[in-house]
């Protein structure tokens, strides 16, 4: 099984900054990318970031480019997510989600953590 385990979350003002991380263990094979997503009551699981097996292509939403930055751990097999200047509507529960095989006979497919709630409010 693999298990993926987000910490970092927690009640901030707007403005402020939360460093979010997702550590990933178990039976694993090959992570071949590594994201965030978030949700929101009522509304669908949204992208927030994703990057590549090498950390050297990530891509955004448009509502946090400039603000939040996805780096990862290769050794540790750990994601991260820095959110810098966060709004109230950056309030959710945020996911970890790693695309990754656990043998050479896998498939490819996503796993997901159980989530770590960013609440903004002043």
């Amino acid at each position: 099984q693999v298990q993926l385990v987000e910490s970092g979350g927690g009640l901030v003002q707007p403005g402020g900054s939360l460093r979010l991380s997702c550590a990933a263990s178990g039976s694993i094979h090959s992570i071949f990318s590594m994201g965030w997503y978030r949700q929101t009551s009522g509304m669908q699981r949204e992208l927030v970031a994703t990057i590549s097996a090498s950390g050297d292509s990530t891509n955004y939403a448009d509502s946090v480019k400039g603000r939040f930055t996805i780096s990862r751990d290769n050794v540790k097999d750990t994601v991260y997510l820095q959110l810098n200047s966060l709004k109230p509507e950056d309030t959710a529960v945020y996911y970890c989600t790693i695309h990754a095989r656990e043998d050479l006979w896998s498939g490819v497919r996503d796993y997901w953590g159980q989530g770590t709630q960013v609440t903004v409010s002043s």
